[in-house]
């Protein structure tokens, strides 16, 4: 994990203001959903992409087991059974 040496405190409300490098660097505007996982006592925040994880296309997306997969490589998994 590479440290940014970006050091913010949390709010009252339990916000933290992610800086304004950061939000350009990894392409974050406003309102962009951002997706927060824990990993160990890591707390992780992804831009949320509700793409396929094998093509990558968005459109006609579902989630199977908390993964995006779109319609078409989900009939191409369920044809490799």
């Amino acid at each position: 994990m590479k440290s940014t040496g970006i050091v913010r405190k949390v709010d009252e409300l339990g916000r933290i203001v992610l800086p304004i490098e950061l939000r350009r660097t990894l392409d974050i505007a406003i309102k962009d959903p951002l997706g927060i996982y824990v990993e160990g006592n890591h707390i992780i925040f992804k831009k949320y992409n509700p793409s396929c994880m094998f093509c990558g296309d968005a459109k006609d997306v579902v989630n199977y087991k908390g993964k995006n997969i779109c319609k078409h490589c989900f009939e191409e998994l369920k044809k490799s059974i």
